[in-house]
């Protein structure tokens, strides 16, 4: 069962454990990989017009919707991450492909494309910089934006006790606070009603934590590591991001990319932090030109 009009849903192995997959379309692979505090579901207003020249899977992120629970801070890493992301794909068939991705699953797809660059062929960034910008610009203004990070980096289980005494309310809350409307008329109910769900079980909560916990630490080492070592990005990337989303907030996206990408292009698409969300019809515009070109 998948939220997306007209896609299949399925799961399919990796070494972790089932990743959940809702795909539809035929022709060259695209991968979308979702946010916090979401799951595939983010896509659903996107996906469908995506797949009408290729095939697009929307993965669920190890941790959340329906996916395996990796169980440890180390295993939630965005590099351990990507891997799984590189199994599934290989299970379906798929030894490249284009990949997407939003929030968390941006940091997912950068560090599959300096980990895996003959995996890769096109990379798009959605309201994201690199997560070692991120905590280097944690300045006061910085700091209240996305209070979340230091916060559910912390250690089990304060994040974990505080979230579950009112799941609903911090996951609403949330959506709210980053969208540039500040309220939840950009979301279907439906998608809404999943991610609290998610946020409701006491697993999947710890998970997301972890994957925050890894954000802080070894992510954050391995995008030092990169950076140090002078490697880059080197498939052709788009970096989008809300006019009035985090990315903007901390720095200037597309000259931050430059940094970190050998040939990168992009835009800001008015919206806050959810741009598939809040504004479709240009999401579409931006990624169908990218990955068509």
């Amino acid at each position: 069962m998948t939220t997306i009009d007209g896609f299949s849903g399925r799961m399919v192995p990796t070494a972790g454990g089932g990743v959940f997959a809702a795909i539809a379309g035929e022709g060259p692979p695209l991968v979308l990989l979702h946010g916090f505090p979401q799951t595939h579901a983010m896509w659903a207003r996107v996906a469908p017009a995506l797949s009408r020249t290729r095939q697009v899977i929307c993965l669920d992120l190890p941790g959340y919707g329906r996916s395996f629970i990796p169980g440890s801070v180390s295993l939630a890493g965005k590099r351990e991450m990507a891997a799984r992301v590189v199994e599934a794909m290989a299970a379906l068939g798929h030894d490249t492909f284009d990949v997407a991705g939003h929030d968390r699953g941006g940091r997912v797809a950068y560090r599959l494309a300096l980990d895996s660059p003959d995996r890769v062929r096109r990379l798009a960034v959605l309201d994201i910089l690199p997560t070692c910008i991120y905590w280097e610009k944690m300045d006061h203004a910085f700091s209240m934006a996305i209070y979340h990070w230091p916060f559910l980096a912390q250690p089990a289980p304060l994040p974990e006790t505080l979230i579950g005494g009112a799941p609903d309310y911090y996951i609403k809350h949330t959506l709210a606070s980053w969208t540039a409307a500040k309220d939840l008329s950009s979301f279907d109910p439906s998608a809404v009603e999943s991610y609290c769900a998610q946020a409701r079980d006491p697993q999947r909560l710890g998970a997301m934590c972890d994957d925050y916990r890894a954000g802080e630490g070894i992510d954050v080492e391995h995008d030092r590591a990169d950076r140090s070592a002078g490697r880059k990005i080197t498939a052709p990337a788009l970096a989008l991001w809300g006019g009035s989303g985090i990315a903007a907030g901390a720095a200037t996206p597309l000259d931050t990319w430059r940094d970190w990408c050998a040939d990168v292009s992009g835009q800001a698409i008015e919206s806050g932090h959810f741009i598939p969300e809040e504004n479709p019809p240009a999401t579409i515009a931006a990624l169908d030109a990218f990955f068509t070109a």
